[in-house]
């Protein structure tokens, strides 16, 4: 989210030693080979770390590492680039490190490059024909209580203590258990790291009382469901009341090659085709928080030299984020839209995802493009309804935030779109009216060709 030219310029006036670049989001991925290109175009000298979740050692090696002639090394975490530092910074081993790193990254490049020409698919046109046979004559969309959006504000962190999922808490801190002890509570079990595990819980749990207790948190929501229909692979969504379309999800569809007898799935096939241009259908959406406060927690814990509590309130922060999505969820399948009145599960089954309905995330498998958070926060007006901003760079803030879309449709499912070929590109870019290059910038992570630049 830091502006390109502010890092390099500061590392210039600094003198460092390293320069770091974390990516949270795909976008953050061709950031990382502007940021490349421009230290190389500037002639400097400082290496290159390169980590995050959306980061690869295969990206580091094919994207990024070519555009800069100066150590471009990859980190899986934080903890890695010690390592990698202390080897940089000790001229005893630092050529041997690095002739290590260049003959390692040129067999990943080889390895990326061989993989792509075996990689097969089929057409576009030859996806589509396999995608899945809904009999739509005998589905009936259930209508929401509303139409139009709805904010859910100030909620009871009480309230989503139960839907914590515990288990990414515990990657937050590295600590990982062995099978079969690797899950929470199980990994209190294991004998290397239980003992570690249990103290950093424990001390979670007395910061998440102190959160609850003194009101340190705040978690806002925003819903809403419109009427929509399919139209091939896209979502054409209108407003309340209105027979004119105002929004297009597009749709990005499986195409690697499969069975014959295997679907290809896109997630326009989870709604009702339009009738003659008219909604048949509805969609729901939602956008929600619970680190409204945490940036200034963290900040003070941080003046008072204490990282331990800063690391602490940001990993609470973004559990509490996720509870809040499945609290939203279950409150929109139960109430708000109702097609599951019904449903009784207990908390472990909603984290198993046991419940009708899906509710898939832009920037993510079944829907990879993170350019729809754009028409996400359009429909919800999500920063003035629930103070969730959406950045320039498609990031969410506050960070412990999340968005989604909810499918009703019994048989829809989650599913990763995986590699697509040049045929769906250039339809995609087509579709949404933008240049070919654009599209590949946008979907690089899921390219199955590689990219001239």
């Amino acid at each position: 989210m830091t502006p390109c030219e502010k890092i390099l310029q500061a590392a210039i006036d600094e003198k460092a030693d390293f320069i770091g670049c974390s990516g949270l989001i795909t976008p953050s991925l061709d950031e990382m080979v502007h940021v490349a290109r421009e230290m190389q175009r500037m002639g400097l000298k400082i290496p290159l770390l390169v980590g995050g979740a959306t980061t690869s050692k295969t990206h580091t090696a094919v994207k990024i590492a070519p555009r800069y002639k100066c150590p471009v090394i990859h980190c899986l975490d934080a903890s890695k680039s010690v390592v990698v530092c202390s080897a940089l910074s000790d001229e005893k081993v630092r050529e041997e490190f690095l002739a290590d790193i260049a003959e390692e990254y040129e067999d990943v490049r080889q390895e990326h490059y061989d993989s792509l020409k075996d990689r097969r698919f089929i057409t576009l046109q030859d996806a589509r024909k396999r995608a899945p046979k809904t009999n739509w004559a005998h589905f009936e969309p259930c209508k929401p209580t509303f139409v139009g959006k709805k904010a859910m504000l100030d909620i009871d962190l009480n309230k989503l203590v139960p839907f914590i999922d515990w288990k990414p808490f515990f990657d937050v801190w590295q600590l990982r258990g062995r099978y079969p002890n690797r899950g929470y509570p199980n990994i209190f079990k294991d004998e290397q790291v239980g003992p570690e595990a249990k103290k950093v819980f424990e001390d979670a749990l007395k910061m998440l009382d102190k959160v609850i207790s003194e009101k340190l948190l705040q978690a806002n929501g925003v819903v809403a469901f419109y009427p929509c229909g399919s139209k091939g692979d896209d979502i054409i969504v209108f407003e309340p009341d209105s027979t004119e379309p105002k929004w297009t999800f597009f749709g990005l569809r499986q195409q690697a090659d499969k069975e014959h007898d295997q679907a290809c799935y896109c997630v326009s096939d989870f709604i009702k085709p339009l009738n003659d241009g008219k909604p048949t259908d509805y969609i729901g959406l939602f956008a929600c928080t619970a680190g409204l406060g945490c940036k200034e927690l963290a900040e003070a814990y941080e003046q008072d030299h204490d990282d331990y509590s800063s690391i602490m309130i940001k990993a609470l922060a973004d559990r509490l984020a996720e509870a809040m999505a499945e609290y939203m969820h279950m409150v929109c399948r139960r109430e708000l839209w109702g097609y599951s009145k019904d449903e009784d599960f207990a908390t472990s089954d909603l984290l198993a995802i046991k419940y009708k309905g899906i509710r898939p995330a832009p920037g993510y498998p079944t829907q990879p493009d993170h350019q729809e958070k754009i028409v996400v926060w359009e429909m919800l007006d999500a920063f003035n309804e629930a103070q969730i901003e959406l950045t320039e760079s498609l990031a969410m803030d506050p960070a412990s935030s999340v968005c989604a879309l909810m499918f009703a449709h019994p048989d829809s499912q989650y599913f990763a779109v995986g590699k697509i070929d040049k045929d769906q590109v250039a339809d995609y870019a087509e579709r949404k009216g933008v240049k070919v290059a654009t599209v590949e910038r946008w979907l690089s992570p899921i390219l199955g060709y590689d990219v001239d630049d």
